[in-house]
């Protein structure tokens, strides 16, 4: 049987898919709250006066390891994804922007959003290391051998809502430019979080003749942190719709600046020529206080000739039976204990322009460079990605096709769609039909102005 505590590496890594969130859409010359996720300022370019967000759904995964294909083979799927000696990384997401409201007056514009986000990282967790957790026996000799590795490898899941209030500004304005600056302040709500890391870790892994795994010779710094009802199990899906369980205990801060060289050779005060901006998005963090809370540092240390059994993981499917196997395993020591703990946001600068070709034809430029080192045990992980999206954007209709690449799972591409307030679309749906990929995504929503 596998092991089931590797399954919070691979749950969403080969469930969940996508990349980018709203890839293309969110750069669309239909300006609407969209826009204002990845930058306030371009409030104040509302198409309406009054806009209204319905609902905007956004499953967003890559890893560096599992392809499209194996995904849908659905086979040994843990076993691919600790193959080779790569470090594995998975990024996974859902974003879910509901009910919102927007509106703009002379200078100024104005916002009400809501979210629910979950999400989970792998960061650097060596291949070695994740066969001998989840290989069912020690039938190859490729298990064994003595491990250094220097950094943290951790796996981390959090779910938490969202209830922001922006505000923008024209700043400055003539008949061919115009400067913007925008702010959202976001309330955050926990709901619920699990944090497995191991660091620094040195020591052999072997296995007997009964083909028992087992780790000797090991020192590690170990932490284990849970909340909400992530603590009661990693395995269930439904542990990750606990968005606003938590009370309110966070706060974060988008804010960006826009300008607009507006084409003076169309009737619309709508058209440009250039859209660019520059925001930073997620500055801050949150507390996670359940009843159950719990964030532990401890120190492993398995002396030469003694050993701990990875058998003993067997059916575990939560942190608490991990913790518990550990300390009754006489080999870890307790160094640091918190009750409530807080949990930085994945901070990140985004950097765009949208520039007019010809006519309805357009090519945005968006870069998004992360700006927290996601190795750390209180912060969520975020990805650098660039990507190229060529469009023909009309009045009512829209498509577009985005070309990115991201650190963690390279070149992909997609297609997308607009009809009026409806839009629908995948970032690397094309690249999945060409050929073999690292990553799928999907996304759609519905807002309408008046």
């Amino acid at each position: 049987m596998k092991k089931p505590l590797l399954i919070i590496f691979v749950l969403l890594g080969t469930g969940m898919f996508a990349q980018e969130h709203f890839s293309g859409i969110s750069t669309s010359r239909r300006t609407g709250i969209i826009n204002a996720t990845v930058n306030p300022a371009e409030l104040t370019n509302l198409k309406h006066e009054y806009e209204v967000n319905v609902l905007n759904l956004s499953v967003n995964a890559s890893n560096n390891k599992i392809t499209f294909g194996d995904i849908l083979k659905g086979d040994n799927l843990d076993d691919l994804l600790f193959a080779g000696t790569k470090n594995v990384n998975v990024n996974a997401n859902i974003e879910i922007l509901g009910p919102a409201f927007a509106f703009k007056m002379d200078k100024w514009a104005f916002a009400i959003t809501t979210a629910a986000k979950a999400k989970i990282n792998v960061v650097d967790v060596n291949s070695q290391l994740g066969r001998a957790l989840t290989t069912e026996t020690a039938a190859t000799s490729l298990l064994t051998g003595y491990l250094t590795a220097n950094q943290n490898q951790r796996a981390a899941a959090t779910t938490w809502g969202e209830l922001g209030f922006s505000a923008a500004r024209d700043i400055f304005e003539n008949d061919e430019h115009k400067i913007s600056a925008g702010i959202t302040f976001k309330l955050l709500f926990p709901g619920s979080y699990t944090n497995i890391a191991i660091d620094k870790f040195d020591g052999n892994i072997d296995f007997d003749a009964s083909g028992d795994v087992y780790i000797t010779d090991a020192q590690a710094n170990v932490n284990l942190a849970y909340s909400g009802s992530l603590a009661d199990g990693f395995t269930d899906a439904k542990n990750y719709t606990d968005f606003f369980s938590g009370g309110l205990h966070g706060f974060s801060t988008d804010i960006g600046v826009n300008y607009r060289w507006k084409d003076s050779n169309s009737d619309s005060d709508e058209d440009y020529k250039i859209n660019a901006g520059l925001s930073f998005q997620n500055m801050g963090k949150m507390t996670f206080k359940d009843e159950n809370n719990v964030s532990n540092n401890y120190s492993l240390n398995i002396p030469d000739g003694q050993r701990l059994s990875l058998t003993q993981f067997d059916g575990v499917d939560n942190l608490k039976d991990i913790e518990q196997v550990l300390l009754q395993s006489g080999y870890v020591t307790l160094n640091q204990s918190n009750k409530n703990f807080k949990v930085n946001l994945p901070a990140t600068m985004a950097l765009y322009a949208d520039v007019k070709v010809y006519n309805n034809f357009y090519v945005t430029g968006f870069l998004q460079q992360k700006l927290d080192n996601e190795d750390q045990n209180d912060q969520m992980g975020a990805q650098n990605l660039f990507t190229v999206t060529p469009r023909y954007s009309g009045e009512k209709f829209e498509v577009f096709v985005p070309f990115s690449s991201n650190e963690v799972s390279g070149f992909t591409t997609g297609i997308g769609f607009r009809v009026g307030g409806f839009y629908i679309g995948s970032g690397s749906i094309l690249t999945a039909a060409i050929k073999d990929t690292n990553q799928a995504d999907a996304y759609l929503g519905y807002r309408f102005g008046f």
